[in-house]
């Protein structure tokens, strides 16, 4: 990493370089570590902590722009937004916006739950948005379609981190096991299942988060949007798999929040993944939500 981005996140590299050197031999550590990424965690604010990001509440929309709806379902809900210009630039991917705000929108109540956004299902993808408010854009706050209640305001900060792949990707597992390994997860070395469990037991809370490696409940999240995107069909074992999640990257996750009174699922959370050149080009319209929960 860079050394700007070192001095934002010692604490954590520095964790997690010694955990390494302690299950792993020197190189298979050293080249985990090189895959840790730095990330932006959104945090509860309190006093004069800069507010970079809003759950619940009411959007600022701009004037030409209509509340977000899933055709045949109604009016989504207004999930979050976050202040592009706060969030700590040694934190997100040098693509990201400088400025601007983000607006996230996710499956309403309308329904009482029938339909259900589920990534595998293309024709539920639109119960998910992400919309791009460019800086000067002229808005208002947009009130609540009625059938809708709002998720009570919550103000975040914005504070910067390291974050880690989760074990079981690929990428990760084939610098773990030195490019072997094995099919069989019962089969992992007992040092590599020990550096896991460590890894686990030290990363508990999945939180809201900008950025960085995804921290998933159930499994890497990049595979559920590959698998998406290829289609219902493809074998989990087809290697067009890992070609295609290497393509995308966590824009964002929301997690189940008790003062937004948030919860998805089983105490889930919520994951919107882009590709970089989408990113690049400011094209959120092409984020993919998957979702997950114990």
């Amino acid at each position: 990493m860079p050394s700007g981005i070192i001095s934002a996140v010692t604490t954590s590299l520095r964790a997690y370089e010694a955990l390494a050197a302690e299950h792993l031999p020197t190189d298979a550590a050293a080249q985990w570590t090189a895959l840790l990424r730095p990330c932006v965690r959104l945090l509860k604010a309190s006093g004069a902590e800069p507010t970079a990001a809003q759950l619940g509440g009411e959007p600022l929309l701009p004037a030409d722009t209509t509340w977000p709806e899933w055709p045949d379902h109604g009016p989504l809900s207004f999930i979050a937004s976050i202040d592009c210009a706060v969030l700590p630039r040694d934190g997100v991917d040098p693509a990201f916006p400088e400025s601007g705000t983000l607006l996230f929108f996710f499956d309403g109540q309308i329904d009482d739950g029938d339909a259900m956004v589920w990534v595998a299902d293309a024709e539920t993808w639109a119960g998910a948005r992400v919309l791009y408010v460019p800086e000067g854009t002229e808005t208002a706050t947009a009130a609540t379609p009625t059938g809708l209640e709002p998720y009570p305001c919550v103000s975040l900060t914005a504070a910067t981190r390291c974050s880690i792949p989760d074990p079981w990707h690929p990428r990760s597992l084939a610098t773990l096991t030195d490019g072997n390994a094995p099919l069989d997860p019962r089969a992992i070395p007992p040092h590599v299942k020990a550096f896991m469990d460590a890894l686990c037991n030290g990363n508990t809370t999945i939180g809201h988060q900008v950025g960085g490696h995804a921290c998933p409940v159930q499994g890497p999240v990049e595979y559920e949007i590959a698998h998406a995107i290829l289609g219902p069909k493809t074998r989990w074992t087809d290697p067009r798999l890992d070609e295609e999640a290497q393509r995308w990257v966590l824009l964002a996750q929301i997690d189940t929040d008790a003062d937004a009174k948030m919860m998805w699922g089983d105490c889930g959370t919520l994951y919107w993944l882009i590709r970089p050149e989408d990113l690049a080009a400011r094209r959120f319209e092409e984020a993919k939500l998957t979702w997950q929960c114990c």
